[in-house]
């Protein structure tokens, strides 16, 4: 008789606990590992399973909203922790807020009281060669942190993010941004670009307000790391070097010509395609630490940009992630290793929901495999499916970690005119297929 091996999950926080419930779920002995209270992380304040850091919100709970649709879709499959979050819920208008100690307990207890699960309370600092699933999150430990490194290579895992800010391409006014790369090379660092020019005294207004902004306090064990802030200064901290160290750094307008003027911008801002549908441009080299609602407020001084709509703000911080277009399938396998998923944070999925999410799949994935079943892999047009192909075919060289957003989803065949009713949109279709994906797969 052929003995089903077990498979292990590294890491006791959203992503970890959601991948061995999964997996149990699905007949597979597992083990979940996590190193709290034995070693605390200088973020993490208990011992509980999926203890939630910062906030104690999972965004916006409605229907026609991205975080909302996710939500949604993993409930329909099945998902624990969003339904010890609907238990746990605090009142919060539009959003699902929780109790922290009460969704913490009702995870534990529902982990702890199954019988196909076993609960270690210790540190890995080697990797089972059993089938395996990494959900460390963003504050991996050392010890584990150099076997990952051992294992993909140094150069795909990085520990700092600096999260550059996403803008609506629809919402980019192109009277006045225009496209063109450095010189008229038609590529420039991986493709063409759309600029917003300034004058010297719309650059003048910028670098005031960016001086004037309001920045978030850096917590001790980011501030103290020498390699915070190497190689990647805040725009902010650039602007502080002197009035004119932006327009040439991130902000130089060389090889540049303003086709309204003809002439050369005092100053430009570049904005690079994100995603491939080419919905979404990144706004280079504009890594912060501004408190978002000032990031909103500055960023609509850049012509052409005043309009805006943000999918993502700028942020940094301590975050241990992988380049995942590099190493991960859609189904969160590492594509060198048959029997090792990876789930989290660590994965460049950004948002509580979205890691939960990808603990689903990775354990849902994982147990299928050992079942000697294909792999689920979620519609593109689903938002869940959508973070999962993100982050598994990006373009490698600029990945940067994601969160749910509709600008993600591939283009609506006939868009509605309004932003509420493509939203529905998408959200109906999206929750369509995979009422679909769930019949093909007799998941009921």
């Amino acid at each position: 008789m052929v003995t089903m091996a077990r498979l292990h999950v590294i890491g006791g926080g959203l992503a970890g606990t959601e991948a061995a419930w999964q997996a149990a779920q699905l007949g597979v002995e597992t083990v979940l590992y996590e190193m709290r209270p034995q070693r605390q992380t200088p973020a993490h304040r208990t011992g509980n399973l999926a203890e939630l850091v910062c906030s104690n919100s999972l965004g916006s709970a409605l229907p026609d909203r991205a975080s909302g649709l996710l939500k949604n879709e993993l409930r329909r499959l099945n998902s624990l922790l969003m339904r010890c979050a609907d238990r746990a819920a605090v009142p919060a208008g539009g959003a699902l807020a929780v109790d922290r100690e009460v969704f913490a307990l009702a995870v534990e207890n529902a982990i702890g009281q199954h019988p196909l699960i076993t609960l270690k309370r210790e540190e890995v600092t080697t990797l089972p060669d059993e089938p395996t699933i990494i959900a460390t999150g963003p504050l991996t430990s050392e010890s584990l942190a150099k076997e990952i490194e051992k294992l993909i290579g140094q150069e795909y895992l990085y520990f700092y993010d600096a999260l550059a800010p996403l803008v609506n391409a629809e919402t980019i006014n192109m009277e006045v941004a225009f496209r063109a790369s450095r010189y008229g090379r038609g590529e420039d660092d991986g493709g063409d670009y759309i600029n917003c020019p300034m004058s010297k005294e719309e650059y003048e207004r910028f670098v005031d307000a960016l001086l004037a902004g309001e920045t978030i306090e850096l917590r001790d064990f980011e501030r103290d790391d020498p390699r915070f802030f190497e190689g990647c200064l805040p725009i902010e901290q650039i602007a502080r070097r002197g009035r004119e160290a932006l327009a040439f750094g991130p902000m130089r307008p060389v090889g540049l010509i303003d086709p309204r003027t003809g002439r050369r911008p005092y100053a430009v801002v570049q904005l690079r395609q994100d995603n491939l549908a080419g919905t979404l441009y990144n706004l280079v080299g504009f890594q912060t630490n501004l408190k978002w609602p000032v990031q909103k407020e500055i960023f609509r001084l850049i012509p052409g940009l005043e309009n805006a709509t943000f999918y993502r703000l700028g942020q940094m911080h301590r975050n241990t992630f992988i380049n995942s277009p590099m190493l991960l399938d859609a189904t969160m396998q590492f594509r060198h290793r048959e029997n090792l998923w990876f789930a989290g944070q660590i994965t460049g999925v950004e948002g509580y929901v979205g890691n939960i999410g990808t603990g689903l799949v990775a354990g849902i994935n994982a147990a299928r495999a050992l079942h000697g079943q294909p792999q689920m892999v979620l519609p593109q047009t689903t938002m869940m499916g959508a973070l999962c192909f993100y982050v598994s075919h990006a373009e490698a060289r600029h990945f940067q970690p994601m969160k749910a957003n509709f600008g993600i989803l591939p283009a609506l065949e006939a868009p509605p005119k309004g932003k509420r009713e493509r939203a529905s949109a998408y959200a109906e279709r999206a929750l369509r297929d995979l009422e679909a994906l769930l019949e093909c797969l007799f998941v009921t």
